[in-house]
Formats: C-alpha cells, sequence, structure tokens
C-alpha cells in the first residue's frame, strides 16, 4: 500500500474536479449554494495535493469548507436540489472535519497529501469515520433506492458529481 500514498492526494484532487465538472456541467439544475460547495471542494482538494504540508493551510481550508458546507444549504430547503446539496454540504463538513483532525493530531496537514492517521482514539477521527460511511450511504441509497428527480443527461452527470464525491472521501479516508 505505500507505493499508492503518494498518488491518493491527487486521486482525491481528480475526484474533487470530476465532481465540480458535473456539477458544472448541469449549471441550471443545481442552484449557486451548490456550484460553490463543488468549486471550493475541488479547490481544496488542489490545494491540499500540491500543498506543502503548512498547518495553516489546514486550518485556513478546514474553516472555507466548513463556511462552505454552512452556505451550501443556504435557502434550499423544499426544492429539488435540496438533497444534493445537503450531500455536498456534508462532503465539505467531512473534508473539514479531516483538516481539522490533522491539526489535533499533531501531525502536518498535508502528509503524503492528505492528513494524519486516523486512529479511533479521538473524537475528531469517530466523526470522520460516520462522515465518510453517512456520504457513501447517502450516494447508494440516493442512487439506488429513490426515484430520481432529474432524468436524461443530468441525472447521469449527478450521478456521476455524487460518485466522485464518494470516491474522494473514501480514498481520503482509506489512503490516510
Amino acid at each position: 500500500m505505500e507505493p499508492l500514498l503518494p498518488a491518493a492526494s491527487w486521486l482525491m484532487a481528480l475526484a474533487a474536479v470530476v465532481s465540480a465538472a458535473a456539477c458544472l456541467g448541469v449549471w441550471r439544475s443545481v442552484p449557486w449554494q451548490g456550484r460553490q460547495s463543488a468549486l471550493i471542494m475541488a479547490a481544496a482538494m488542489i490545494m491540499i495535493a500540491a500543498g506543502g504540508g503548512d498547518a495553516m493551510i489546514g486550518l485556513v481550508l478546514g474553516v472555507v469548507l466548513l463556511v462552505s458546507a454552512m452556505l451550501g444549504t443556504a435557502g434550499v430547503r423544499g426544492t429539488p436540489a435540496a438533497t444534493a446539496c445537503c450531500h455536498r454540504a456534508l462532503v465539505s463538513l467531512v473534508m473539514a472535519i479531516c483538516s481539522f483532525e490533522s491539526l489535533s493530531t499533531g501531525r502536518r496537514a498535508v502528509e503524503a497529501g492528505g492528513h494524519g492517521a486516523h486512529g479511533l482514539d479521538g473524537v475528531l477521527s469517530v466523526l470522520v469515520v460516520a462522515g465518510v460511511i453517512a456520504v457513501v450511504l447517502w450516494t447508494v441509497v440516493c442512487e439506488w433506492v429513490l426515484a430520481p428527480v432529474h432524468r436524461g443527461r443530468t441525472a447521469r452527470l449527478l450521478a456521476v458529481e455524487s460518485w466522485a464525491m464518494a470516491v474522494g472521501v473514501s480514498v481520503m479516508w482509506l489512503g490516510f
């Protein structure tokens, strides 16, 4: 598994870029809250992959992702896009918790492209594990159990976005 670790950060960044591109591809079907959240996640993952391990970068990215998660659900209650916006916000929140967890472990914020090891001894680590499981389960339930809100090309692109986010947080959790 050692050779995979250097590439894991770029796999996370690639998943975030694919997710953001799919979100932008269905421009009118996603409100501005969802688009900003997808773009912020992609930018954060690229910064993590290319970053030098500065703790301040991890702190700033964590705060930006947390604010993005809060903005990602503002004003979407009752709209067809509410479920997808909440899914994006959850992914942003999990990524923010990972940034804060890295800082709390005393390790570099960007260690091998992601964050510190996930021991199950801390509250933040448990929140990360619960968040990743929630994102993956949410993706599976929305795609395989619930009736789709959109049809055709829009539905396919939103499915790509959703699965890319789930893969990104799974790689983040499993790779580090």
